[in-house]
């Protein structure tokens, strides 16, 4: 089975800047991909590449084994992508706005689902509007619907809820995934790394346009081993403790194993000292990029 994306020595010069520099990564079929990096990391690029939007100045892409240069018309179908800009034609009500694009896949009378994605994105009860009156949002939700008009098997996401509400994000996520659990690859790029966390299986990290980091999310997440314990105190803790100033007054306490927290909590008390509230952090995504990319 060939992989839903396959990139090889992929580079991008733009005169002086190299934005990919020797990039390789393969995704998987039914693979919930992320792919991380500050701006400029080349993250845009490299999906302008995918979608055809730009051609690489070396190296190769394909698209379920579809070489997006070559074979651009059937690469291209079996692709979805969402772009970051509100790119949109305000003169279309989003139904005929899916039915045009429809249209440009050669894909006739397919109403019923159509109305099954407006369904699914909450855009029924906007679905015969003009595109122009639409809030950021629903038109957000609208670019949404155009990529998976053709049923992709390969969806691209860049920055899809970025300056979006919550229930737009939650509805989003909760439809995306369906589609993924039907066997649809979602790559997806955020500066939510939150989102990441909870929806990647694996997850790629740019940096420079460069491949800084590439595992399982789980695997990233046991890179850093440190917890933290959050404290409120009613005094000042003596300095041989080792506590941290932390935010709103409170003390942080950083630790590897959680069998070194009640050494602490006894110093404290011995101190005269008592622990008004605690709270415990286990490492993050955002901890863990922020690392790999200081250090990288």
């Amino acid at each position: 089975m060939s992989a839903a994306i396959r990139v090889q020595g992929l580079v991008k010069q733009f005169r002086q800047v190299r934005a990919l520099n020797d990039i390789d990564l393969e995704i998987k079929q039914g693979e919930f991909f992320g792919l991380l990096g500050p701006n400029g990391a080349g993250k845009t690029t490299l999906i302008s590449i995918l979608a055809g939007l730009t051609h690489a100045t070396h190296g190769k892409a394909e698209i379920m084994g579809f070489d997006v240069a070559r074979d651009y018309r059937r690469s291209r179908r079996a692709l979805g992508m969402v772009p970051q800009e509100l790119v949109y034609d305000p003169f279309f009500t989003a139904r005929e706005t899916l039915r045009l694009q429809s249209g440009y896949f050669g894909i006739r009378k397919n109403d019923d689902w159509i109305d099954h994605i407006l369904d699914h994105l909450g855009l029924t009860e906007h679905a015969d509007k003009n595109m122009r009156t639409l809030s950021g949002g629903m038109k957000r939700r609208v670019l949404v619907a155009q990529a998976l008009v053709h049923k992709p098997p390969v969806i691209v996401l860049d920055e899809p809820t970025a300056g979006v509400d919550v229930d737009l994000r939650q509805t989003l996520w909760e439809f995306i995934r369906s589609l993924n659990r039907e066997g649809h690859t979602v790559v997806l790029t955020t500066h939510y790394l939150e989102e990441a966390e909870t929806l990647c299986e694996r997850i790629a990290m740019l940096k420079q346009g460069r491949v800084v980091a590439l595992d399982s999310t789980r695997n990233l997440l046991s890179r850093r081993h440190e917890h933290q314990a959050c404290l409120t105190l009613d005094g000042m803790p003596p300095a041989e403790l080792g506590l941290k100033t932390g935010a709103g007054g409170t003390w942080v306490y950083v630790f590897q194993e959680y069998a070194q927290l009640e050494p602490m909590l006894a110093a404290i008390r011995k101190a005269g000292l008592t622990v008004q509230e605690m709270q415990l952090a286990e490492p993050d995504l955002e901890d863990v990029f922020t690392e790999i990319i200081r250090n990288s």
